[in-house]
């Protein structure tokens, strides 16, 4: 069960700072964005509007409360299962423990308040700063329980510098949900049409000012935890930093669609944009910036660059990792693979196995071949003179494609495992964090084709069929940013996770894609579909270029 623990872990770290997105981004919101103690009437503000957006943040305080409950009990599960003892009183000395129970307790009373008495008094200004005043040592709380905590230099500023760094954070991302939770109620009538133009302008100067205090955080933290060029390029901690950068600059693409929108209305009264594109581009956003977080909470679980010099991948090898080179078309045979296992995870005088190298290599290469093969004619679907010719029309069928590699990995991702290997199906699925993430992603990609090709082939405009694919799409990203391989083997480790970050980063941009294509009109639909099977051809070419480090 110790693999299933380590698996929650890192996903409960990613739910963890959505829910304090909630609480705090919502409290901030409240504060700086509505004021709704400020000239009602002429706001038009109502309780429909007010009562819901209190709820998400004594609701997000609750779940964060549970959320950091759960970390405590998975840490003890974790320990007990790979001590093979209870790990009581040692474990109820440390920073960890005694942090997660102190800021669990701080988190409810936070989280009491709000549900007893903001959400009475919603247009109360007195309220709402008690609340924010019951929501301060909750936060500060919070900087016992990262990176710099466990640091001797520069403790103090690092600590800090976090916080402030997941305040930032949660004031965009809160904000983001707000404004997801006000696009539905105007939706519904259930408040003002102008309250959506008026909240959009006020959002743009918070949001931007969110995004300058993230910056302004970061980078001297990123620069205390990297101290070179290698150390961003070649080590897992600077990989994943560089795909928050990269999230992150997406994000600010769809946020900066929604400024120019917003700013062509108060210009020239044209309000299209904000009711035909922009409530879709800030869904878009908000997905991005919630794997985003994950991504952040994976972060958290890694050493700093500074502090494994000599487990660090040269720009070199990172470099060669996506060279392309002939795909490998012929796999080792099953017996050659099990042979060399047991010197392959031999805790000591550990031995390479080129068979299980070259077993993976044929994996990830034959998939390259499924999907770039399959994303092909996916995008061949798009364009005009092939919808009109009936050979071609065919590839409107692409989808059959995931249905064949999924079929395909389930019997090839854990060849030590059932059905071709000696371990069995459910042992080896709760004992091993990554056989149990393999699993996921083989029945993903079975169900993401089978759904697709279903909603392909509906006519049905009103079918929630079609969101199937973006759904699992992101979720297949999320896999793929926090996927987890051998802890303590950092360099051939990384030099394995970077290819799985990049197509992430490929994964959710072909999630974005599809749910804008299904959401917006033509001609943005078109490209929007069209950018999400090239993103998924990008995955393609990744996965045919494969190679995994025999180290």
């Amino acid at each position: 069960m110790a693999g299933i623990a380590d698996f929650l872990d890192s996903l409960i770290g990613g739910f963890d700072l959505i829910c304090f997105a909630l609480a705090i981004g919502g409290l901030l919101w409240g504060l700086f964005v509505l004021r709704p103690w400020q000239v009602r009437d002429g706001y038009q503000y109502n309780s429909a509007l007010l009562d819901t957006a209190v709820a998400l943040i004594y609701k997000g305080a609750f779940f964060l409360a549970l959320a950091q409950a759960f970390k405590i009990v998975l840490k003890i599960w974790l320990m007990t299962a790979v001590l093979e003892q209870w790990p009581f009183p040692e474990f109820a000395q440390t920073t960890q423990f005694i942090g997660g129970i102190v800021r669990t307790l701080l988190t409810l009373f936070f989280a009491v308040y709000c549900y007893r008495y903001l959400a009475k008094h919603p247009f109360s200004k007195q309220y709402w700063v008690n609340s924010g005043v019951a929501a301060i040592p909750m936060i500060v709380s919070g900087a016992w329980l990262v990176h710099a905590a466990g640091r001797f230099d520069n403790q103090v500023m690092l600590m800090s510098l976090t916080v402030g760094h997941q305040l930032a954070a949660a004031a965009w991302i809160g904000g983001v949900f707000q404004l997801i939770n006000l696009w539905f109620l105007r939706s519904g009538q259930k408040v003002p049409a102008n309250l959506w133009p008026l909240l959009l302008k006020r959002f743009s100067l918070f949001g931007l000012s969110a995004v300058g205090m993230i910056l302004v955080s970061g980078l001297p933290i990123a620069l205390q935890y990297i101290d070179s060029w290698d150390g961003l390029i070649g080590t897992g901690y600077g990989n994943l930093l560089m795909v928050k950068v990269v999230l992150l600059a997406l994000a600010l693409g769809f946020a900066w669609l929604n400024k120019t929108a917003v700013a062509r209305y108060l210009q020239y009264g044209n309000g299209d944009a904000l009711t035909r594109s922009v409530p879709y581009y800030i869904e878009a956003e908000a997905l991005i910036l919630m794997i985003l977080l994950f991504t952040a909470a994976s972060l958290a679980s890694q050493p700093p660059a500074i502090d494994i010099p000599t487990l660090t991948a040269t720009w070199q090898e990172v470099l060669n990792t996506f060279s392309p080179q002939m795909p490998q078309t012929s796999s080792p045979t099953h017996t050659a693979l099990i042979a060399g296992e047991a010197g392959r995870v031999a805790i000591v005088g550990q031995v390479p196995s080129l068979a299980a190298t070259e077993w993976s290599n044929y994996n990830h290469n034959i998939a390259g071949i499924f999907i770039t093969t399959m994303s092909f004619f996916a995008m061949l679907s798009y364009l005009k003179f092939a919808r009109e010719n009936k050979v071609l029309a065919l590839s409107k069928y692409w989808p059959l494609g995931f249905v064949g590699l999924g079929i395909f990995l389930f019997f090839r991702s854990d060849a030590e495992t059932w059905p071709l290997g000696p371990v069995g199906f459910w042992e080896s699925t709760f004992n091993n964090g990554e056989v149990l993430q393999h699993r996921i992603a083989t029945l993903l990609v079975f169900v993401l084709g089978v759904f697709e090709l279903m909603a392909r082939k509906n006519q049905d405009p009103q079918s929630k069929l079609p969101y199937v694919f973006p759904v699992l799409s992101a979720f297949g990203g999320l896999m793929l940013l926090t996927h987890s391989h051998v802890g303590f083997q950092a360099k051939s480790a990384f030099l394995i996770q970077v290819g799985h970050t990049t197509m992430g980063i490929f994964s959710l941009i072909l999630a974005c894609g599809r749910w804008l294509e299904l959401k917006l009109d033509n001609p943005g639909k078109t490209i929007a579909g069209f950018i999400s099977v090239a993103a998924l051809f990008q995955i393609g070419i990744i996965l045919m270029f494969y190679r995994e480090p025999l180290y």
